[in-house]
């Protein structure tokens, strides 16, 4: 009985240790100069923090279920921009140490590191086990994994200085191939992160679109989903038309499969937005699609100075207007501009699809 306990203890003992050394040798690290500076694994990354000298921060966020055409967040509320979010996870892909900085700079480099480098926290999912190359699994949790220190570029403008924590010295950085240097993709603007799409449904997932022009009440309609098409009905009377020109009417839904604003106006001055957002909107525009999820844009135009709505006579001379783009209010949160190359054929009265009339590009009747 005794020497069968001590076979137990014995491979209880071994199998402690065949677990340790796998368990060792998973986690150890590779002592080449290119080692893991990187981030190899970029599906594995949940969260990405990034802050400056100047009280900037952000907190990008893996999401698992997305509503939205994008898969990550922006301080854990706004949906972010996927295609800024890739170019970000592919940097921590592909940079590189091109070389040490030299020892007798390495003071001077961490001087200016300190005062303006930029903070990059990286968080990915690890497992407790993760044995046989990722096979097996077992445990998952997320781990504060990399933080690095983005700081200045090289004189060549071909790389940029930057500091792993752990790390004894900082390291010249760059991506093979890449003509320039990495610090401006690390942006510690939240504003900058977020995602420009209004909306991005096919014909097939609109419900209807209805559009109201305050200034012209007779030239509002809505636009219905009744079964594999469509019906057009002038708002102000209530009544549907049957003769709406199918092909304008067609173009126009297509538009909503991915559109987008062009900036957000925050940098806008106040008089700007004073003098364009005090009168009423040139058109509102509900987009609801077959989920039962309803955007709102409100359109306003934007004057060219607005200076001079306050002197000129008549306020609807043209030359008084930006040409190309329109302020908008989306959804009542969110200040933005707009083109009106992308929303001439949205922003069309009621007679274009009607064929009555020809579009009307660039209109300030408001």
């Amino acid at each position: 009985m005794r020497k069968k306990k001590n076979l137990i203890i014995i491979a209880a003992v071994v199998v402690i240790g065949v677990l340790a050394l796998l368990i060792a040798r998973q986690g150890a690290k590779k002592a080449t100069f290119d080692q893991d500076f990187h981030i190899e694994d970029i599906e594995s990354v949940t969260k990405i923090f990034i802050a400056d000298k100047q009280n900037n921060h952000v907190l990008l966020q893996r999401v698992a279920d997305s509503t939205h055409d994008t898969m990550w967040t922006v301080d854990t509320i706004y949906p972010a921009s996927q295609p800024m979010v890739d170019m970000l996870l592919e940097t921590l892909h592909d940079m590189r140490i091109r070389q040490q900085v030299n020892k007798n700079a390495v003071p001077q480099a961490i001087k200016l590191l300190s005062a303006r480098a930029i903070k990059v926290e990286v968080y990915q999912q690890k497992y407790f086990i993760n044995w046989f190359n990722g096979k097996f699994k077992l445990f998952p949790h997320e781990k504060l994994t990399a933080t690095y220190f983005v700081g200045h570029e090289t004189q060549d403008m071909m790389a940029c200085h930057m500091f792993r924590k752990g790390d004894k010295v900082p390291y010249i950085i760059h991506i093979p191939g890449f003509r320039g240097y990495l610090t401006p993709r690390f942006v510690s603007d939240p504003m900058l992160w977020r995602s420009h799409t209004i909306v991005h449904w096919d014909i097939h997932h609109l419900q209807s679109v209805e559009l109201d022009i305050p200034a012209t009440p007779e030239e509002s309609f809505a636009v219905r989903r009744q079964g594999e098409g469509f019906t057009f009905e002038l708002t102000q009377s209530h009544t549907v038309v049957n003769n709406f020109d199918t092909a304008r009417v067609a173009q126009m839904l297509s538009c909503f499969a991915n559109l987008n604003f062009d900036e957000f106006a925050k940098n806008v001055p106040n008089s700007n937005m004073d003098t364009s957002f005090n009168a009423a909107p040139r058109a509102i525009l509900h987009i609801t699609n077959t989920d039962g999820v309803t955007r709102e844009v409100k359109t306003y135009l934007k004057y060219a100075n607005p200076e001079d709505s306050l002197v000129m006579p008549e306020q609807n001379m043209y030359e008084m207007f930006d040409l190309n783009r329109l302020y908008a209010i989306i959804d009542n949160k969110d200040s933005v501009l707009i083109q009106y190359f992308v929303f001439d054929n949205i922003l069309q009265p009621a007679s274009f699809f009607l064929g009555k009339e020809t579009p009307v590009v660039n209109p300030i009747k408001n």
